[in-house]
């Protein structure tokens, strides 16, 4: 009988090798040259990747923000709720409730404490303007002898059809000023919305995640948690000092010079002055122009004030009290608020800035804390301790031993009971 083409004289029978694929031979062309191209493409595939995230996190940079920012208030806020539960409220949800309604309660109230003063004011321009008005017509006062001496009214006649274009081109400002104000009362509602959810969630979501974990691990991670979050809670003990001491400092100038609304000012500094190394500037542009505008002398006097507790506070009282607050070194906490203040502006302009340097010196806290766990738990592990040998136990019989008991079963004793034997 003739034999298959596949059979063979041993019982087995032979297979036919499948041909290479394109991906095989191109892996042996690679090897058989030197060519790592395995290592190639996953470095290029991790480059794609993160220049995709990269691009991702730049295009949601304003929602991060608001993100970030509820995270920090809703970090702050977290200690009164804690409390709350500890004290008098033991269901979280009711907590969270008061704690929400005191917060809303003094944005109410500085609200009120900035807003009636500013309308007050202009509603009193507002009944005064056509008084000026009139006496710049007919020449009275002066401000009708300031419009005769430099021929204000002339130029005015002169200038009219620019001065209409002028105020026609001040609509768009006012527009895009109209649409900024809106779009901040968009930004407050959402970061009050996550603050909430954040309060109220974030306790499953942390026990969640701790849960999926080794409890050795969870334990590590909770511990430095704790740390970071009291680096943060350090950070606000740190910065109201600060800010109080800058609306002490404002109210004891204001009341000495006679400035109207002393206390008003103070409030104002006290709250920009939480924005650390340009709170106090910004604070007080407002407060020198008011008091420039009472008497130059006062407005003179402000500015100095003000330009000598800035340079104290950004470099003597910032760092001294957040190092001795966040535990953070006062060179590290100069360096955090520039760092994080350039990174701030380059990512989402102003406000980003003012986000970036709110939040620089709790997060350089957060990282000295892990980089402080990191190097501890990658260092070299310490020998442990030889075991002390323990002591023998002594007689408690006052006597000493019974000549008539037996004697104790010892090495010692037994080599020389061969001894004797012998």
């Amino acid at each position: 009988m003739p034999q298959s083409s596949r059979g063979c004289d041993d019982g087995r029978v032979a297979e036919d090798s499948p041909p290479e694929g394109r991906r095989a031979r191109l892996m042996k062309a690679a090897r058989t040259r030197g060519v790592p191209l395995p290592t190639i493409l996953v470095t290029v595939a991790v480059v794609l990747v993160a220049y995709l995230l990269a691009n991702l996190v730049y295009r949601l940079r304003d929602v991060i923000l608001l993100i970030v920012v509820a995270g920090f208030i809703a970090l702050l806020l977290n200690p009164l709720v804690v409390a709350l539960q500890r004290w008098r409220i033991p269901r979280r949800g009711w907590a969270v409730a008061v704690v929400t309604l005191w917060a809303v309660l003094v944005f109410i109230g500085l609200a009120f404490a900035f807003g009636y003063p500013i309308a007050n004011g202009i509603g009193h321009l507002a009944s005064i303007l056509p008084s000026y008005v009139s006496a710049a017509e007919h020449g009275r006062g002066w401000i009708g002898h300031l419009v005769r001496r430099y021929h204000v009214q002339t130029w005015v006649q002169h200038n009219e059809a620019k001065l209409v274009d002028f105020g026609r081109s001040l609509a768009k400002p006012a527009l895009t000023l109209g649409k900024g104000a809106f779009s901040l009362l968009i930004s407050l509602l959402t970061i009050f919305v996550l603050v909430l959810l954040m309060l109220l969630e974030g306790p499953k979501i942390r026990a969640g995640l701790l849960g999926l974990m080794a409890p050795e691990r969870a334990e590590r991670y909770s511990r430095v948690a704790r740390q970071v979050n009291r680096s943060v809670t350090g950070y606000m003990v740190g910065n109201l000092l600060t800010s109080i001491i800058a609306g002490a400092v404002v109210l004891v100038d204001l009341l000495l010079l006679g400035i109207p609304f002393p206390f008003l000012w103070a409030l104002w500094v006290a709250l920009v002055d939480f924005l650390p190394m340009i709170g106090g500037a910004l604070a007080g542009i407002p407060v020198v122009l008011f008091a420039a505008g009472h008497s130059l002398t006062s407005g003179i006097i402000t500015l100095i004030v003000f330009l000598v507790y800035t340079q104290i506070e950004n470099h003597v009282l910032n760092p001294i009290v957040m190092s001795r607050t966040v535990k953070v070194n006062p060179l590290l906490v100069l360096l955090s608020v520039l760092v994080g203040a350039s990174i701030g502006s380059w990512i989402g302009g102003i406000f980003g800035a003012f986000v970036a340097a709110l939040l620089s010196i709790p997060a350089a806290g957060a990282i000295q804390v892990l980089v402080r766990e990191v190097w501890e738990a990658t260092g070299p592990q310490r020998p442990a301790a030889p075991a002390k040998p323990e002591p023998e136990p002594e007689s408690s019989d006052p006597a000493g031993p019974d000549p008539d008991s037996p004697e104790p079963d010892t090495p010692a004793l037994k080599g020389a009971g061969r001894a004797r034997g012998e």
